[in-house]
């Protein structure tokens, strides 16, 4: 036994360490891959001070700025994935599948069309989380009937987040011009323009979001034996489960504030994750975390250079992976209520 447990262990931190140097290695193309290429070798030198700032612009003014928040980005939207789909128990769910990302977009929109200019963009956040949460609330009250089944919640969700798209669309039509091509791009999901301001802004609640769902992490364990079980055991059922639906709209309703409607990391990174280990909640946030950021860091990575000189929206070449991943998951659990 003390011999299979050490196996596991180096299995999990092969596979966290692989993980890891993937990311890296993205994140070095990134830098690297653009209108100039610059060599690792010039990244070292830039990195450790020995250049003489002729890279500043290029490095740390538009793709380090680009590359950290697809990565804190992605991170929020995979963990929010992974929370919703353990607490709903529905592979299918995610936050822009059930709506949550939608109403982010509707709240983050209210601050663009109404209060951009008046009041500071530190609020805009905020705004994406309450929106976030104002649609989880209506989600949850109206797949309410003797309680949740599972199916249910993802179709209002899914009709929801119709919903809210198309009031999105009617904000942009009575819009702005100026607020109006912002809109656009980023209603489908992208990082383009991003500085180094909105990484500082977003990583508090990244952080906060994913080490809380970690902190809460031990008892969904506990909630998959089910209900009675877990109550039996001193878990107190309903505040735990609401504490981590406030954690998935919390970091889900962030990353849509500054990166607008990403799809799907949120359902592909949890499903990946179980994949690679059995399945432990504590074990699958980081790795969940560090997958999602892959994604989004990869599919920004082709956005930027893939078609250059044209710069397409990250959320292309996500929906493009989750479209027929989500097609799939809908085939294989067709016959399940």
């Amino acid at each position: 036994m003390v011999a299979a447990q050490t196996k596991n262990g180096r299995r999990l931190l092969y596979i966290y360490l692989v993980l890891v140097l993937v990311l890296f290695g993205v994140v070095m193309l990134s830098l690297s891959m653009g209108a100039e290429w610059i060599s690792p070798l010039e990244l070292w030198r830039y990195f450790t001070g020995q250049t003489e700032g002729q890279y500043d612009f290029t490095i740390y003014m538009l793709r380090l700025p680009r590359v950290l928040l697809a990565i804190v980005v992605g991170s929020c939207l995979a963990v929010a994935g992974l929370i919703l789909q353990s607490i709903i128990r529905n592979p299918l769910a995610s936050p822009d599948i059930i709506g949550v990302t939608a109403g982010g977009s509707v709240g983050a929109m209210v601050f663009l069309v109404l209060f951009m200019g008046t009041i500071t963009i530190i609020w805009l956040p905020l705004f994406a989380i309450s929106g976030a949460a104002i649609v989880m609330i209506l989600i949850y009250g109206l797949s309410w009937k003797n309680g949740v089944t599972p199916n249910r919640l993802v179709l209002i969700g899914i009709g929801i987040a119709a919903a809210m798209q198309g009031l999105v669309s009617f904000m942009i039509v009575f819009s702005d011009t100026s607020v109006t091509t912002k809109a656009y791009i980023w209603m489908t999901g992208s990082i383009y323009g991003a500085v180094m301001k909105d990484v500082y802004q977003l990583l508090p609640w990244a952080v906060l979001g994913i080490l809380m769902t970690v902190m809460l992490a031990r008892t969904v364990s506990t909630l998959e034996l089910g209900d009675e079980l877990a109550t039996s055991l001193g878990v107190r059922v309903q505040l735990i489960r609401l504490s981590l639906l406030i954690l998935s709209v919390l970091l889900a309703g962030s990353a849509v504030a500054f990166a607008g409607g990403i799809g799907f990391v949120g359902l592909i990174a949890p499903h990946i994750a179980k994949k690679l280990i059995s399945y432990s909640f504590v074990l699958l946030v980081p790795i969940t975390a560090v997958i999602g950021a892959i994604m989004v860091a990869v599919s920004d990575l082709v956005a930027r250079t893939a078609f250059y000189p044209l710069d397409l929206p990250a959320g292309v070449f996500t929906a493009a992976i989750g479209a027929p991943f989500f097609i799939y998951l809908l085939y294989r659990n067709r016959y399940h209520n």
